[in-house]
């Protein structure tokens, strides 16, 4: 769906710029010409409305070319600057939200081609800790939105019942190798999001799952079914960030996708390849779920927050959080 609106801009532009050209060069001029030769007939004397008849411009040229330069600049900063994302889903949570609305910088990566993805200029490499848009390798129609765990070569484990992260690092030359390394995590604190089920009023005993901030919808919360989430900060690269979990839940390594030659829940990623993760642990489908992202499937890298709206998923928004609006921390 994202290739095919690229190449629909992409097209629009291309014609559009056509139309603009040739009126601007060709048409233009011959009309130019055109009333030139009728003030010198009339010897000046016919009015400039009847004029402005005579080489009237048509309305789909004057379209057109209105609307080339707008088609133009949004074409540029859309397929190699910015492009703006929602966040459809709560695997990102914390940090994202359900409603926020992104930029992801085009460029952090690689200047590509809009409409064939291929690399044309590259300028960077994901890093550990980037939260990325990339092209989901099952369905490269799909964009998914994620962090960066494990780069090239780095062999990653993941606990399913204390939900830590060990990573032992790329080591390609076989010297100064940094030894395998649980990430520095906080301990473990009761939050303010709450998962609750919510009855679907279009369909009879149907629930749906929902996130609550019982900071802001106490109110909404307070009478369903679920249960309190628990949140830790995880230093992933030089920074911190939050992860939020289900208390008591934890997955089957059976769930995960098991990678040829190595042991469950451990993966090392291939060479071009990165492993991806969700914030929100249990309930996030990632690399845990179905394996790596090829680099040449990277969007770009997400850098702020524009717009936020106050929506679950599925929903209508019900109001704007101006307070995230913003970098992405």
């Amino acid at each position: 769906m994202a290739n095919t609106f690229a190449l629909i801009l992409a097209i629009a532009t291309l014609v559009t710029g056509i139309i603009w050209c040739l009126d601007r060069f060709k048409w233009a001029p011959v009309r130019r010409n055109k009333i030139e030769a009728l003030r010198v007939e009339t010897d000046g004397k016919i009015d400039g409305q009847a004029l402005a008849q005579v080489a009237r411009q048509p309305g789909w040229i004057e379209a057109s070319a209105s609307i080339f330069p707008v088609l133009a600049v949004v074409f540029v900063l859309r397929s190699f600057l910015y492009e703006p994302f929602q966040i459809p889903s709560g695997s990102m949570m914390p940090t994202l939200l359900i409603g926020d609305f992104i930029l992801v910088e085009k460029y952090a990566y690689g200047v590509k081609d809009p409409i064939t993805q291929t690399t044309l200029i590259k300028t960077g490499t994901p890093q550990r800790g980037d939260i990325a848009v990339f092209k989901y390798p099952l369905d490269t129609n799909v964009d998914y939105i994620k962090r960066v765990v494990g780069l090239p070569g780095d062999t990653i484990y993941y606990d399913p019942d204390s939900k830590m992260l060990t990573i032992t690092p790329a080591c390609p030359t076989a010297k100064d190798c940094q030894p395998a390394a649980t990430l520095e995590y906080s301990s473990l604190e009761k939050s303010s999001w709450f998962f609750g089920f919510e009855p679907i009023e279009s369909r009879n005993g149907q629930m749906s799952t929902r996130f609550f901030n019982t900071k802001t919808e106490a109110e909404r919360a307070k009478d369903l079914r679920g249960v309190f989430m628990v949140e830790r900060n995880e230093k992933l690269g030089a920074e911190y960030h939050q992860t939020l979990m289900l208390p008591g839940i934890a997955s089957s390594a059976g769930d995960y996708y098991q990678q040829a030659g190595s042991p469950a829940n451990t993966w090392v990623v291939p060479q071009g390849n990165y492993f991806m993760m969700g914030d929100n642990r249990d309930n996030s489908a990632d690399s845990r779920y179905w394996g790596f992202v090829p680099e040449e499937n990277f969007v770009g890298k997400a850098t702020g927050i524009w717009m936020s709206f106050e929506k679950q998923e599925g929903e209508w928004p019900t109001g704007v959080r101006f307070s995230r609006i913003g970098r992405i921390h």
